[in-house]
């Protein structure tokens, strides 16, 4: 079986993260919306089951799935949505279903294509406005203010694509192409009209790259009512790069 359901396999940091991420003050997703991973091994990662509150999670609402055979179905382009939800289905346990989140397919991209320990994927109102916009793929682009580059680097836009195998496709093309250009993989990874992707070796670096593109969001929206956003410009950010104390504050913010 792909998934299992462990509880023993969660431990307090992914638990801590994600109900720091469902903390409705924090206006980062709504009911069951988000989902958290962790990395254990090679080819294994812990994250929240489907239908499950961040704001109220514990050990039991989270499985354990494998990341070779989630890329397997993502991959094999004769794959179907049923083939998928077998994938994460890690049956009944403690008299209730436990199945791997439909994004899973996400986090497992990434943790195959640009290895983290953390993933952390949610929905902020301000992100999720801008990317519904006319702005959505360009929106991004340029870096507004300071920390925002510390923190958050070169994002990656991904075109809206529906939730399964569509997304997990479109995302896993886009990331790859990403590393391939770049040389390294983006920390945040934003997804057409419908949230964000925060990458990171620490679930406090997973939620500061989350709650930096959250502010980053509210500044550029606030901008726009103000007749548009003006950046920082890349050369201005080129040079905070070659700055040994904004590298040093990248590596303690960001995690990187």
């Amino acid at each position: 079986m792909a998934t299992r359901w462990d509880p023993a396999l969660v431990d307090d940091e992914l638990l801590e993260l994600s109900l720091s991420l469902g903390d409705p003050a924090k206006d980062l997703v709504i009911l069951a919306e988000g989902n958290a991973s962790k990395r254990l091994d090679d080819d294994a990662i812990v994250i929240k089951t489907s239908g499950s509150y961040l704001s109220r999670v514990t050990s039991a609402d989270f499985v354990v799935t494998e990341i070779e055979a989630i890329m397997a179905v993502v991959d094999d382009e004769s794959a179907t949505q049923a083939d998928l939800s077998a994938i994460l289905d890690a049956g009944e346990h403690g008299g209730a279903p436990r199945k791997a989140s439909i994004e899973t397919l996400v986090h497992a991209a990434v943790h195959s294509i640009a290895p983290a320990v953390y993933v952390a994927h949610t929905h902020p109102t301000p992100v999720v406005a801008l990317l519904a916009s006319v702005h959505a793929a360009t929106t991004f682009d340029e870096w507004v203010y300071s920390d925002e580059a510390v923190v958050i680097g070169q994002p990656l836009f991904v075109p809206y694509a529906e939730p399964g195998l569509a997304l997990g496709r479109i995302f896993a093309k886009a990331l790859r192409t990403a590393v391939d250009e770049r040389g390294e993989a983006p920390s945040l990874i934003l997804l057409g009209n419908h949230g964000l992707v925060a990458r990171a070796n620490t679930a406090e670096a997973a939620e500061a790259i989350t709650l930096m593109a959250v502010k980053g969001a509210k500044i550029r929206l606030a901008a726009l009512s103000a007749g548009g956003v003006v950046g920082l410009g890349k050369d201005t950010v080129d040079h905070y790069f070659l700055r040994e104390d904004m590298t040093e504050r990248r590596q303690r913010l960001a995690g990187m």
